[in-house]
Formats: structure tokens, sequence, C-alpha cells
């Protein structure tokens, strides 16, 4: 195993194992023990108990990001000079 980093450790001293945590305590939490100096990433796994084999119980659904996908989109507008 690596060895745990000073930092490592402060983090893990503030977490506590067998705690399930409300999303606003985990997202409070999160942010308090960061130490990365970028942008860093959230996995988040949820049960929803649906069994996606069968058509009627498909999860879908699409998330917009705060500030887009980063790609410069361009408009034509072709309509008369009144409009």
């Amino acid at each position: 195993m690596s060895k745990l980093t000073k930092n490592k450790k402060m983090a893990l001293a503030k977490v506590e194992p067998h705690k399930i945590y409300k999303l606003s305590e985990a997202a409070a939490l999160l942010k308090e023990i960061t130490f990365t100096k970028f942008d860093a990433s959230v996995d988040i796994d949820v049960r929803l108990g649906v069994d996606p084999r069968k058509a009627n119980q498909m999860v879908r659904g699409v998330v917009t990001l705060p500030h887009g996908t980063g790609k410069t989109v361009r408009v034509l507008v072709l309509c008369s000079p009144e409009k």
C-alpha cells in the first residue's frame, strides 16, 4: 500500500467510515477536505432499485453543465433586416 500523506491523514480523520451522509453534508465535507490545486470531479453512486433490463424501468436523464461543454457555438440566422 502506498504511503499516507499528511493531507490524506487529515482528510481521513474528518470522515466517519460507516456514517451515511446527506448530500448537503457530503458536499460541505468534500469542500473542507479537498487539497488539490485544480478543479476535481466527484462521482456519486445512487441506488435506485430499478431493473435496467425492463423497458418500463429504464433510467435516462440529461444534465446541463454550469459552463456548458466548453465548445464554442456559432449560430447563423437568416432573416429579413427588420427582424
